[in-house]
């Protein structure tokens, strides 16, 4: 047995609430959660501000003017303008053309995506292997996504006119070409000079996907003898499924406001088969001078985004991680 002097072993303090340790010195601030909430919150004000002019201020007069009745009249007083309430949605829905447009919005913009997809991962298939020329592949495939919006309308705007490229090359093999820009064509018009400028956008994420499976998963899939199509299937498209899901919804997003393609290709007033939601809303605002009637429309067209938004973020289960994040 051995004897052990106090000095040996000095009695331990312990705090009030029961740690060992002592009570904590002053001037210390404690670690964690708890020091990284007094963080210099200052620093978030340049965006903040930035947010509340961009977003905010705009957002709240579009609110105002969708309930007055604001129009090249009563513009000069537009504080003043005449108070309506619903009576812009109400019009746009009944008379106006709210429902044809979302219709065609979505439509189109669905159509679009789901075309843009294959085309994307098949080229981000064909673009992943190490070959010759890898570089200078991959280099054309972003031609059409580096290309202005307003260079792509007026290319296309051109080569399927009349007397264009396309009626030229269809009649050379025999086929009879006719009007793209109107008529019941139009609206598949847009659909495939959508598609061609936007599909290297999932070929992009795609192949970042694809970049991101490490090699080492490749060389256990080629020692458990699995074929290329199994491969694809339980290896790489699962792998996938992140940047998959990012680009349908940036990409429908994209097709639901995209006002820059219709508005070159077909001009404004639109036809009636292409008057999607963003070329309606320029109609009401810029040719009849319906301010109110347009902001309405505005407005609904902010719902009509926020749909996809919602689905991506119950998909991505964001909520579930702020509520775990506010349990601890």
């Amino acid at each position: 047995m051995s004897l052990t002097s106090p000095t040996d072993h000095p009695p331990t303090a312990t705090s009030p609430t029961g740690d060992v340790g002592g009570p904590a010195r002053a001037g210390v601030r404690p670690a964690g959660p708890t020091r990284r909430r007094q963080g210099p919150l200052w620093l978030m004000t340049p965006g903040g501000l930035l947010l509340l002019v961009v977003v905010v201020v705009p957002f709240v007069l579009a609110l105002w003017m969708s309930v007055t009745d604001l129009d090249q009249y009563t513009l000069r007083r537009w504080a003043g303008a005449p108070f309506l309430g619903l009576g812009n949605y109400v019009e746009a829905v009944t008379t106006g053309p709210l429902l044809h447009s979302v219709w065609l919005s979505v439509a189109f913009s669905v159509l679009t995506t789901v075309l843009t997809l294959p085309l994307g991962l098949a080229a981000a298939f064909a673009a992943h292997d190490r070959f010759r020329g890898r570089a200078l592949v991959r280099s054309i495939f972003l031609i059409p996504y580096v290309l202005p919006t307003f260079v792509v309308g007026t290319v296309w705007r051109i080569a399927l006119g009349p007397d264009g490229a396309v009626n030229t090359v269809l009649g050379s093999v025999g086929i009879a070409g006719g009007n793209w820009l109107i008529g019941d064509r139009t609206f598949w018009t847009l659909v495939l000079v959508d598609t061609w400028a936007a599909w290297p956008f999932v070929y992009l994420l795609c192949l970042a996907g694809l970049q991101s499976i490490g090699r080492e998963v490749h060389e256990a899939v080629a020692v458990d003898g699995a074929t290329w199509w199994q491969k694809t299937v339980h290896i790489v498209l699962p792998s996938l499924r992140g940047p998959l899901l990012l680009a349908v919804i940036i990409a429908t997003l994209h097709h639901l406001n995209n006002f820059t393609l219709p508005f070159v290709l077909f001009g404004s007033p639109a036809p009636d088969q292409v008057n999607v939601l963003p070329l309606a809303i320029y109609s009401a605002s810029f040719q009849t001078f319906r301010f109110g009637l347009a902001a309405a429309m505005s407005v609904a067209s902010l719902v009509l985004v926020l749909i996809p938004l919602l689905f991506y973020l119950r998909a991505v289960r964001l909520d579930t991680g702020l509520e775990k994040g506010a349990q601890a």
